[in-house]
């Protein structure tokens, strides 16, 4: 289905609030029944963007009557699906056999299931003939209408699916359920226009959508007001917001504007890619107060030929010289990178050059994938698909250079004392609090429940290399 987009975002927030008070009334009279709150449980597969819509999917269900359970043995189960690699694919399916067995037991129970996956047809098609308990499929495009396919779902016996190829529609207005009262994520942007060769998001996502800046920014300014100190802005390429707008305006504008907000002390934002990351947003971030010390820059491979046939649309030394400018900027900038081995084709002296480009640049930290055939992406159909014994020996390799460049670069604040925003109790130890610096590494340290949320002056002790041991510093 292809959604036009013959009403308004805001009629459309509207006519979604109007269905889930609707569905708030019938579920208050049935747990004056039955003496008890339905519950429900959310399972997030894939990355930020899936993390956000599911804070969102959890506000609707919460704001109907649902409660939250951490356990898959409840009312309604809902699996946030990921799709970017096959073996995400089968995790879902995994899940699906566990919760058949569950539904056998409790037939009342309602499964649905969203996000990337669910854009796929053929995964659909196996669905719809193997997992006949499931009660609702939606995508990625349509997240906003969860309230309407449950009600669509109560009253009927039947399989509800309801997947969009494409959408205009931007509805934000809804509820949503944050992890953290101090920190939130925030969507600028939904989909995606760079086809990269080997990527299924494009496919999946949708072309690009930019949000209305000041909607961007009275989302944020409302969040401040409710005592959030740090936000991430999300998008699939960040750096590219704003083109499609009728006034476009660039990513660089729009964090000029987000920095004026009162409240908001921290700034972060993925992904940024390569090829639209500016002069102008390099320069922001050298004057900024508020953006965070730490970019994620993904690379991909270090090989500019291998680089032109994954479609990324830039050089081995457009890259480089990118860091150079972005580290004369903004000195002491954390940057990590994402790294593909084994890429169809690849050959050692493609693989010694993304070496190359690891040892040059030495970041922080980066995220190593062996290649990943996603059927349905022109990479999975070409020839010289490397044997997978040479594509692992390739990832060791990588992954040893990777260390040995994280090794040198951590520990580079040990001794000093740094702003932390405290996020929670240590899981580990419950006399330590957890927090995190500007450039994203984490930091323990004892210290009181009351500052959970607050940014506090710490000394970094001792380095543990992902990680700092400090102490708090009092007037």
């Amino acid at each position: 289905m292809n959604n036009t987009n013959t009403i308004s975002n805001e009629q459309e927030a509207l006519r979604q609030q109007a269905i889930i008070e609707e569905l708030k009334k019938r579920y208050e009279l049935e747990e004056k029944k039955t003496g008890r709150k339905k519950t429900f449980h959310i399972v997030t597969f894939g990355c930020q963007m899936n993390s956000r819509d599911s804070e969102k999917i959890s506000g609707i269900l919460k704001q109907i009557g649902y409660e939250e359970t951490d356990s898959e043995d409840a009312d309604f189960v809902l699996y946030n699906t990921c799709t970017v690699r096959e073996n995400a694919n089968n995790k879902v399916y995994g899940h699906l056999g566990y919760i058949g067995t569950l539904k056998e037991k409790h037939p009342s129970m309602l499964v649905a299931l969203c996000g990337c996956m669910m854009q796929e047809p053929v995964a659909v098609e196996k669905i719809k003939s193997k997992y006949r308990f499931v009660d609702i499929i939606f995508g990625t495009h349509n997240i906003f209408k969860l309230a309407e396919l449950l009600k669509t779902r109560l009253e009927s016996d039947r399989m509800v699916i309801d997947l969009w190829k494409d959408t205009n529609l931007i509805v934000e207005d809804l509820p949503s359920d944050r992890k953290f009262k101090f920190k939130a994520s925030v969507n600028i942007m939904y989909g995606c226009n760079n086809f990269c060769s080997y990527c299924i998001v494009p496919y999946v996502r949708g072309r690009e959508r930019s949000r209305d800046p000041q909607d961007i920014i009275e989302e944020i300014t409302a969040l401040a007001a409710d005592g959030v100190v740090e936000i991430m802005l999300l998008g699939q390429n960040v750096n590219s917001y704003g083109k499609n707008l009728e006034k476009p305006i660039t990513f660089a504008q729009l964090l000029k504007e987000i920095e004026k907000i009162d409240g908001i002390e921290r700034i972060r934002f993925m992904t940024s890619h390569p090829k639209d990351l500016s002069q102008d947003l390099i320069d922001v971030m050298r004057d900024s107060q508020k953006i965070c010390n730490h970019l994620h820059l993904p690379l991909q491979s270090g090989s500019t030929r291998l680089l032109k046939i994954m479609n990324r649309r830039y050089t081995k030394e457009d890259y480089l010289d990118l860091v150079d400018r972005i580290r004369e900027a903004v000195p002491g900038i954390s940057l990590t990178t994402d790294l593909i081995v084994g890429f169809p084709g690849e050959t050692e002296d493609d693989f010694l050059e993304t070496l190359d480009v690891v040892e040059k640049v030495c970041f922080d930290n980066a995220f190593t994938f062996l290649y990943s055939k996603r059927t349905g992406t022109p990479a999975a159909a070409m020839e010289n698909q490397v044997e997978s014994s040479l594509a692992k020996e390739r990832f060791d390799r990588l992954l040893k250079l990777v260390q040995e460049c994280a090794k040198k670069s951590a520990g580079k604040e040990e001794h000093t004392v740094q702003k932390v925003l405290v996020e929670e109790v240590n899981a580990q130890d419950s006399n330590l609090l957890t927090g995190r610096l500007s450039n994203n590494l984490l930091v323990h340290f004892p210290g009181d429940t009351s500052l959970i949320g607050k940014i506090v002056d710490v000394y970094l002790k001792e380095s543990k290399g992902f990680y700092y041991m400090g102490e708090l510093v009092t007037a």
